[in-house]
């Protein structure tokens, strides 16, 4: 029996779009000191995969899209408001950070 085929979600949740991925989990392997995990979802961010919780296969898909926004909302979008920096003063691109040389 072939393994499950990973599901995928597009979301956009704020105006910003999340791709989440499930992938298998793993039974682990004591010989290579891996502890085995479930079946989970996954945030992809630049590549890397960030873990969110693990695949409930009684969800359907507007509750998963509900969790999956509800995470979103509570763990990767930050703050309603972002704060901005300021800078306290003129910035000099050839300032030297260590003193007079």
């Amino acid at each position: 029996m072939s393994p499950p085929k990973p599901q995928q979600r597009h979301l956009t949740i704020r105006g910003r779009a999340l791709h989440f991925v499930s992938y298998e989990g793993s039974r682990g392997n004591p010989h290579r000191a891996q502890l085995p995990y479930p079946a989970m979802w996954y945030l992809m961010v630049e590549g890397r995969r960030c873990p969110v919780f693990p695949c409930d296969a009684s969800l359907t898909p507007a509750d998963l899209d509900a969790a999956l926004v509800a995470w979103a909302d509570h763990n990767a979008q930050g703050p309603v408001e972002s704060s901005r920096i300021s800078r306290v003063g003129p910035v000099r691109p050839n300032e030297n950070w260590w003193g007079p040389s």
